[in-house]
């Protein structure tokens, strides 16, 4: 199998990597939680005003914990799935109530978390706690699939056999370790990106599969591109502006405004009050109390 120059991509990155805020000394668990959970399908450039916002408002689990829960869906402005920030302030309630305020350090009690998945798990295990296990995301997976592989997508995910090849890779220090996979992920997102990788730029290019194969196309399968345009999310995300954006409270015909089809608008509202961001409020409706 075709290794990664660990000692190539941790020098590109003390040079390319950027200088985020949740990167920075001092910061905690429960911040970098914050981010992972708020990254989630979401450029950077949006997370970390919000990010920043939240932190000042309620700067650790039990802040947020005792939040009014309309405070805390309008925090989360347009983030995308905005499902996320009540997860955020479940898990915050599970922070404080089962671990006395401190994010767990271990893999298996950070996946029991509300909200936390295998990605996000791992993350704040390495990221947050330094510890050695493997870190994978999309920009990963692409990396591994083009200087590992020698292919140019990585094809269908698979979390037994992405995490088993991150952490083939992994060198065995600990802070190597560490500092190995946020490169992995910053040299996903910044050059080896999925549309226009940028080879001249990368320092794994003299050892890439891919470049030395002659950078052949992908002939797997794809996943089909979602759109956004027209459908029942976007829905969602206008009928929750209007709460949102105004006193938390709108009667039944304002939001009716909001989206010509009354069909699939009910659809997009019936399916907000199930999942809590929005209740009934007399004849009309609110943000959750």
């Amino acid at each position: 199998m075709t290794s990664v120059d660990t000692s190539a991509l941790l020098s590109w990155f003390d040079r390319a990597g950027r200088p985020l805020p949740w990167r920075g000394p001092g910061v905690g668990a429960w911040e970098i939680l914050l981010c992972e959970v708020m990254s989630q399908q979401t450029p950077v450039a949006r997370v970390e005003p919000v990010w920043r916002a939240w932190l000042e408002r309620w700067p650790g689990p039990a802040e947020l914990a005792a939040a009014p829960a309309a405070d805390v869906i309008r925090m989360w402005g347009k983030l995308g799935y905005p499902r996320r920030a009540l997860r955020l302030q479940e898990c915050a309630l599970v922070v404080v109530d089962r671990h006395d305020g401190e994010v767990p350090t271990d893999v298996e009690a950070l996946l029991a978390l509300p909200g936390v998945g295998d990605y996000t798990a791992r993350a704040v295990a390495c990221f947050a706690h330094g510890q050695r296990v493997p870190v994978v995301d999309t920009n990963v997976r692409r990396v591994v699939a083009r200087a590992v592989n020698g292919v140019a997508e990585a094809g269908p995910p698979s979390i037994r056999r992405d995490l088993a090849a991150a952490e083939a890779l992994l060198p065995d220090d600990r802070e190597e370790a560490v500092a190995f996979s946020v490169a992995m992920m910053e040299l996903g997102a910044l050059v080896c990106t999925a549309r226009s990788p940028e080879c001249d730029a990368c320092p794994l290019a003299a050892s890439c599969a891919w470049v030395a194969g002659g950078r052949p196309a992908w002939d797997g399968p794809r996943r089909k591109a979602q759109g956004y345009a027209g459908t029942d999310r976007q829905v969602r995300g206008l009928l929750l502006d209007v709460l949102r954006d105004g006193d938390g409270t709108a009667t039944a015909a304002r939001l009716d405004a909001v989206w010509p089809d009354p069909v699939q608008r009910g659809r997009a509202l019936a399916s907000l009050v199930d999942d809590g961001l929005v209740a009934r409020a007399g004849e009309g409706y609110s943000l959750p109390g």
